[in-house]
């Protein structure tokens, strides 16, 4: 399977109906990849609290609108990276729970087939933490056994988190279980905290023994400098290609049978020992 990921710059300056037909262009030339991946909030820039009310808009709104006509023209399946989604029925004040931060999955014939609602909200009880609901599921998607434009393959399950879930190794661990054999992160991870992302990162891969396909962002939001450094790790910890700082694509090919392949190798998932007791305390 051959995946792109655009690491794509969000510029303060750029209005958001700009970065959306620029960030579809992107897509579009992305034809003859299985799968594109757009990273987190890219629209409005996940820093940009004080945008979040404004720009809120509901799965069906613009943001779908022109991904949908991307993936469709790429023929790509596209986890359009997240919006801020305005839940239907709901107000847009800041703190509303009504507001989550929402990734989208789209078929190559345009077709909404999944969302998620990124469950770990980052801010220490500020910012997103504060003005967004949590979600409460965990999502995979399987995708269909095919190569683009050839017809052959085999299938493969995405497992779906957003930037800061990739501290929680247990949401990953969930994902595992329903049957991931990648996951799928995108992020607007901070320039300061580079080495935890692409350390987080391999970590997810080495202990669950699946392709990681991280995509943040380039450029700065609301004065916070991204960390680029989009990353590809396979399933045995080893990365398989790693962007720089600015706007980048990184395209990689990806085998779903070397999951099955080093899970057989080198079998540690099953010994995992679940349901122990609670910790003994002895004073």
């Amino acid at each position: 399977m051959r995946a792109s990921l655009i690491q794509i710059a969000v510029d303060p300056d750029e209005s958001v109906n700009s970065r959306r037909q620029r960030a579809a262009a992107l897509v579009r030339e992305q034809r003859g990849a299985d799968l594109v991946v757009l990273p987190e909030l890219w629209p409005v820039g996940a820093f940009a609290y004080q945008s979040y009310a404004e720009e809120a808009e509901s799965l069906d709104g613009p943001t779908y609108d022109v991904m949908a006509k991307a993936a469709s023209d790429a023929g790509v399946w596209l986890h359009a990276g997240s919006i801020v989604e305005k839940a239907a029925g709901s107000g847009s004040a800041e703190g509303s729970s009504t507001l989550y931060n929402t990734s989208l999955i789209l078929s190559p014939a345009g077709e909404l087939v999944s969302t998620y609602r990124k469950i770990h909200r980052f801010g220490f009880d500020e910012g997103e933490a504060v003005m967004m609901g949590a979600g409460d599921e965990l999502v995979i998607v399987p995708l269909p056994g095919t190569v683009a434009g050839t017809g052959a393959g085999t299938g493969f399950t995405l497992g779906l988190a957003t930037c800061y879930d990739l501290r929680f190794p247990e949401l990953f661990r969930g994902l595992v279980d329903a049957g991931a054999q990648a996951f799928v992160v995108p992020a607007g991870w901070p320039a300061r905290r580079r080495e935890h992302w692409t350390l987080l990162a391999r970590a997810r891969a080495v202990e669950n023994q699946a392709y990681v396909l991280a995509c943040g962002t380039a450029g700065t939001h609301a004065g916070v400098e991204q960390a680029g450094h989009s990353i590809v790790v396979d399933p045995w910890g080893e990365v398989l290609a790693e962007a720089g700082p600015d706007e980048e694509v990184l395209t990689v090919e990806l085998d779903p049978a070397k999951v099955a392949t080093t899970r057989e190798q080198f079998p540690a998932l099953k010994d995992r020992r679940l349901g122990l007791a609670d910790p003994r305390r002895d004073c």
